[in-house]
């Protein structure tokens, strides 16, 4: 198989990297995707940093077996346990984590407070701290930090207006707002389907103007196809297709739940595939 014609591999722990898919799919509409959620194991959240790490080379062993080309560890949580430990394993693989939007949300908030919403993992990890310590310091902008325990858990069972959703929401952001924060990070790849939800909570709990939301899926699209674009290399296939049987899917989770999200957040229906790994 030529490289070009190769896929590229999207592993999240559920569904939170459709959130980046969308974003690939529109940057490099010629290319083939698996999406792996493993949402038989979530939350990542919640879980040890060895258990994570655990589970992300178990998944990109999958996906590399599957003759990707590329892999987009679409989890916050996953790439801080993991990312490095895969590109020790795989270094001849073009491999692109995701983290927190720390250096665009500090190149535009104006009150220097800046609001992160992540997993309780995300936060504590080594990674976040650095680049944190390291923006605070070259900028002078104070990042407030917000665990969301529960929330990806209700984004992944579909549970986007409800009303136990919006009370997690006023809970996690109220202090925020009461901290003049005026940009938020959306530090897991879940939370962008909330966006909406999260401005308004936002505004009802006292922001005096439209909250700004930072989301890094479509830099993370960007990123890969300048990986892709190499001169010479032969692994971009520029071909403008985006047919439907360019996308598969594959879960250690229930299969109807991954058609559902798929077919409410991005209209689509890829065949999805229960797999024990």
């Amino acid at each position: 198989m030529h490289s070009h014609s190769k896929p590229i591999g999207i592993f999240d722990s559920g569904i939170g990297g459709l959130s980046v898919l969308r974003h690939i799919q529109r940057y490099l509409p010629g290319e083939d995707l698996l999406y792996f959620a493993d949402s038989g194991f979530l939350p990542y959240g919640e879980k040890q940093r060895d258990f994570v790490a655990e589970r992300t080379l178990n998944a990109a062993r999958f996906l590399i077996e599957k003759n990707c080309k590329a892999l987009v560890i679409a989890c916050n949580t996953a790439t801080a346990a993991a990312i490095h430990l895969l590109r020790i394993q795989y270094p001849e693989t073009p491999i692109i984590g995701v983290e927190p939007g720390l250096k665009p949300a500090a190149a535009i908030t104006k009150s220097k407070q800046v609001g992160v919403l992540a997993t309780e993992s995300t936060l504590k990890s080594e990674k976040f701290r650095l680049l944190r310590d390291q923006l605070a310091l070259a900028t002078g902008v104070r990042f407030i930090e917000q665990a969301c325990a529960g929330l990806a858990e209700h984004i992944e069972i579909g549970q986007i207006d409800s009303g136990n959703t919006n009370l997690l929401l006023m809970r996690y952001i109220a202090p925020l707002i009461e901290q003049n924060v005026d940009t938020i990070v959306l530090g897991c790849t879940h939370y962008p389907f909330l966006s909406e939800q999260i401005s308004n909570a936002a505004l009802e709990s006292g922001a005096s103007e439209p909250i700004r939301i930072i989301d890094t899926g479509e830099p993370v699209a960007i990123h890969l196809k300048r990986k892709l674009d190499v001169a010479g290399s032969g692994a971009l296939n520029a071909q403008a297709k985006n047919r439907p049987d360019l996308l598969a899917a594959f879960t250690t989770g229930r299969t109807e739940l991954l058609s559902e999200t798929f077919h409410k957040f991005l209209g689509l229906q890829p065949p999805v595939n229960q797999i024990t790994i």
